[in-house]
């Protein structure tokens, strides 16, 4: 059976808990003279794809229906007898996907804390976009005509805001490409285009989604980050760019890691690597691999860590750069040693891993992937007890962060705090309060 999605996503939207759902089905059927006795495990049931007989289905679109404020067909509710798997059909999608823009422009504060979407709402993005059916055609017909050059203008404006990322933070980007978002992409998707002219928007759409959702995650917002990445991988699908989507899938696996999913990380990795097929870079399945093997070392998985670093040390020899899309650029010589050092110092091979970061230190590298850097080489020398050497690694990284606005540095801040401070060594006074004072400023 394959998962209800649509019925998920609705009682989602609907505030409606799956009890909810089976007491008002009940109830609804009581009215018609039928004795129900649904609960908690059917709704499940019926997430898992169960479809239920008889007259419930109706009822199920009958209950939420009023609840959502429109009339629910049984293809809505994914309870149709058609029995293609549910989808989310494009027109729809844009209407909802521009609304969330305008919702972030707007700093809505309910869609500014909107939580992270769990259990099979998480999975099911990731499910429609591995399986049929794929969009037949994406042409559309509105009031302004969208060209290769309005394309190639959006593909322009996703260089430009990721390397403001790079430079100042997601925490000051994130406003500025979701009003690009709103005030000029938006009005290009509800454009005319033929298919072929629509499959290149929705790629370079999907591109900036992807940047809003990084800057999202970021600044905090990570049940946005999140509908954000679920929109890119959606317009990649309808691009028909498969290369595009497993690099979407590297952003949620990433998002995985953070937020402590570790298992649904290693899942997600071996989704875009096996759906992205041939179609996947070198650098993107280097990237992929090393993600995995953090995974697997944070599960205490020796033998699955040491499997996955040695596949992303053989796709990181097959990189050829001038053949990588662009948004794979982030994959720069010194990240698979910096992600192989975060993997080996948490097996404890704490030697190999601050050789590893070392290596990736010495590398050039942007200014917010040499934060990354210096902050995994202070981890590494602290574990080593060369105290010393990690508060001078750590004057570095400081130096580096200044300007920059980010959460997620700041973690990384905070943690090699901790580090130094637990080692009770007077030589980390400095750096400590150096550190202090960064991370009061307000971000």
């Amino acid at each position: 059976m394959e998962p209800n999605t649509l019925l998920d996503a609705l009682l989602h939207e609907a505030g409606m808990s799956r009890v909810g759902l089976a007491t008002r089905v009940n109830k609804a059927g009581a009215a018609r003279g039928k004795r129900m006795r649904y609960d908690h495990s059917s709704v499940i049931r019926w997430l898992r794809g169960e479809r239920p007989r008889g007259i419930v289905p109706d009822l199920i679109a009958e209950v939420l229906g009023p609840r959502l404020g429109r009339t629910l067909s049984l293809d809505d509710i994914g309870m149709g007898q058609a029995a293609a798997p549910p989808g989310t059909p494009l027109e729809g999608f844009i209407g909802k996907a521009t609304a969330l823009w305008r919702g972030d422009h707007q700093q809505r504060e309910d869609l500014q804390q909107v939580p992270v979407i769990t259990g099979l709402p998480a999975v099911g993005p990731v499910w429609e976009w591995e399986n049929p059916p794929d969009d037949a055609d994406v042409s559309n017909r509105g009031t302004i005509r969208v060209g290769f050059p309005d394309v190639e203008q959006l593909r322009t404006a996703r260089s430009h805001y990721e390397q403001m990322y790079r430079k100042a933070g997601g925490v000051a980007t994130r406003a500025r490409v979701v009003r690009y978002l709103v005030q000029d992409t938006a009005p290009l998707m509800r454009g005319t285009y033929t298919d072929g002219t629509g499959r290149e928007l929705h790629r370079a759409v999907g591109g900036l989604v992807a940047i809003a959702g990084i800057c999202a995650y970021d600044s905090n917002a990570q049940g946005l980050a999140q509908r954000y990445y679920h929109q890119a991988l959606r317009l990649a699908k309808a691009s028909g760019d498969r290369a595009f989507g497993g690099y979407v899938i590297a952003l949620l696996v990433n998002h995985a890691l953070y937020l402590g999913d570790h298992r649904q990380a290693v899942a997600f990795a071996e989704a875009g690597l096996r759906t992205a097929g041939q179609a996947i870079s070198p650098a993107l399945a280097c990237d992929l691999h090393s993600m995995q093997a953090k995974a697997f070392a944070r599960m205490g998985d020796q033998s699955g860590a040491h499997r996955a670093m040695q596949q992303a040390e053989t796709a990181s020899g097959q990189i050829r750069p001038d053949e990588e899309p662009e948004e794979t650029g982030y994959v720069q010589p010194g990240l698979l040693e910096t992600s192989l050092a975060d993997t080996l110092m948490r097996l404890g091979d704490t030697n190999i891993a601050q050789q590893y970061a070392k290596e990736a230190v010495a590398v050039q590298a942007h200014e917010r992937g040499r934060v990354h850097r210096l902050a995994t080489l202070a981890d590494c020398e602290v574990k080593a007890g060369e105290v010393d050497q990690a508060a001078g690694t750590a004057e570095r990284m400081l130096d580096t962060v200044q300007g920059m606005e980010s959460h997620r540095l700041y973690d990384r801040l905070a943690g090699v705090r901790r580090a130094l401070a637990s080692t009770r060594s007077r030589a980390v006074a400095d750096v400590v309060g150096r550190i202090d004072d960064t991370l009061r400023i307000p971000l």
